[in-house]
């Protein structure tokens, strides 16, 4: 560590990094094959230093002695050569040695030529814990996971994406819960590593695993318990997907992954609910840190045919939710039309590991899932084109901006039907605002006079958030000190400033409201 520590380089210690202007176009073509910046993956060292940001009372903890043997599979198609290097380059360097028996790269068929002889000359030259699995046919994630996992020697399997770091002392917090009982899953605290700059980052301090009714990933806050022991394991309904910790012979008792699972999509859940309702128990370890590399986009097409995500999301909830899969089909009815396959092993598998019921699930483990994503929404307070009353021809229009930008007032497109723009938003019962086809919201941040709004990704915690739709006033109110939302018709602008009764700037029609749903505000809590 203290060597680590006095590394200088590009994208050491995490730091971010940057190309000369010079690069720009062979760093445009490898962005395109890649979705992350894979020319300055090539200047930065395989083996970096990395930024220890760990809770500092993990760096006083002391683990068992004996913990189990290691073998971590990852599953890769044409994964970029340094990029997949730097992944089992970090396991093998912050391992420690009589721990980690073996890394197996699992190639999904690459077609890419450094994926074939270059990688197993390289492995086999440098790597010698490492060994490179060829699959014959283009198999998915899911079934690439899976021939790992046979492949496997050690007592643990981790599972690891081929874009990914592991950092310090990353492999005894996820190890002793197993070696306390081998029927725990075990998830590292996910990291940053930014696509363009290859920063790494911390992404929070934690949250547990949920999900809503359409199968979206969610979080739910730590309990009060959870945050009193920063450096404890917790107890978390749903693992984020790819990257944790079993007991081998826990995966195999729950039968793997279920095999009729496609491509990718759905196995996080299925995963999560067979360990939770057959005995066993899924944590976060705090003081594990593995940063991945979340793409800008995704570089190369999908090899599943049809709608294999809700292919798979239908066999989930046929053998796992009971009677709680009416919810996701009452949100996405197609789903009931789909053609699961056979279930048959599935369902054996449930009733010989005598496994508890979903309802079991949502009561004991989900148990605030509910409250904050409800199974029946509740209605929303209003939707439509947001009007200026000052200026009727305009109305607020995103423009399609991204995360983090401004955005202003544009001529309404339902007077022009030609016209483009995104001025379709819900007032949702979450109490923010969001364009309709976006889970982005209206957000303010600055406590500024004439703050902009601007865009920012939906977090359901109210704050900056939080708006309030005032029908007698046709304000729109933002924030527990609240401030009404403003326009500047000539320059387009919108922004919040002090609620002033006599200014028709800051009166807003929208286009559909429900009275009852805003009489019922109070009790409305998300």
């Amino acid at each position: 560590m203290k060597l680590d520590a006095a590394r200088r380089g590009p994208g050491e210690q995490g730091k971010p990094a940057f190309l000369d202007d010079k690069d720009a176009q062979q760093k445009e073509s490898l962005y395109k094959v890649n979705g992350f910046n894979a020319l300055l993956s090539d200047r930065i060292a395989l083996d970096r230093a990395l930024p220890d940001i760990r809770h500092k009372g993990c760096k006083a903890k002391r683990y068992l002695s004996r913990l189990p043997t290691v073998s971590v599979v990852v599953p890769f198609h044409n994964e970029h050569w340094t990029t997949l290097l730097r992944t089992a380059i970090s396991v093998i360097n912050r391992s420690p040695d009589h721990l980690l028996k073996e890394v197996i790269l699992v190639d999904d068929h690459s077609t890419k030529e450094h994926c074939g002889a270059p990688l197993d000359r390289y492995v086999e030259e440098h790597l010698p814990k490492v060994r490179v699995l060829h699959l014959p046919q283009r198999s998915g994630l899911i079934r690439a996971r899976l021939a790992g996992a046979r492949a496997a020697s050690a007592e643990v399997l981790i599972f690891l994406d081929s874009h990914t770091e592991a950092n310090v002392n990353w492999l005894p917090p996820l190890l002793e819960p197993i070696a306390q009982d081998y029927r725990t899953c075990v998830c590292p605290f996910i990291d940053v590593i930014a696509f363009e700059t290859f920063e790494y980052r911390a992404q929070d301090e934690g949250a547990r695993g949920a999900f809503d009714w359409e199968f979206f990933y969610k979080r739910l806050p730590l309990l009060p318990d959870d945050l009193k022991h920063p450096t404890e394991p917790f107890k978390s309904p749903v693992m984020a997907g790819g990257l944790f910790a079993i007991s081998a012979k826990f995966f195999w008792e729950l039968g793997g992954y279920d095999s009729g699972l496609d491509i990718w999509g759905g196995e996080q859940y299925e995963l999560s609910f067979k360990i939770w309702q057959c005995g066993g128990t899924m944590v976060d370890a705090p003081c594990s840190r593995v940063g991945h590399i979340y793409r800008k986009f995704a570089p190369f097409p999908n090899p599943g045919k049809g709608d294999f995500v809700g292919r798979n999301y239908r066999r989930v909830a046929e053998v796992w939710m009971d009677e709680y899969k009416e919810y996701l089909y009452n949100r996405r009815p197609h789903y009931r039309k789909i053609d699961p396959g056979d279930l048959t092993e599935q369902k054996a598998l449930r009733k010989k590991l005598n496994c508890k019921s979903f309802k079991w699930f949502m009561k004991n483990i989900a148990f605030d899932l509910p409250k904050k994503y409800p199974p029946v929404e509740p209605p929303d307070f209003a939707f439509g084109e947001v009007r200026s009353v000052a200026a009727p021809e305009l109305c607020v229009d995103t423009l399609n901006v991204g995360a983090d930008e401004p955005f202003g007032l544009a001529l309404c497109v339902k007077d022009e039907p030609r016209r483009k723009g995104e001025q379709n938003f819900t007032h949702t019962w979450h109490k923010d605002i969001r364009p309709n086809t976006r889970s982005i919201c209206w957000d303010v941040s600055s406590l500024a006079d004439r703050a902009p709004v601007n865009l920012f990704g939906c977090h359901g915690m109210k704050g900056n958030q939080l708006w309030k739709y005032n029908s007698e006033q046709q304000w729109l109110v933002h924030g527990h000190n609240p401030r009404c939302l403003d326009c500047d018709p000539g320059a387009r602008r919108i922004y919040v400033t002090s609620c002033d009764e006599s200014s028709s700037t800051q009166k807003w029609r929208i286009e559909h409201v429900d009275l009852k749903a805003l009489a019922n505000w109070d009790h409305a809590d998300p």
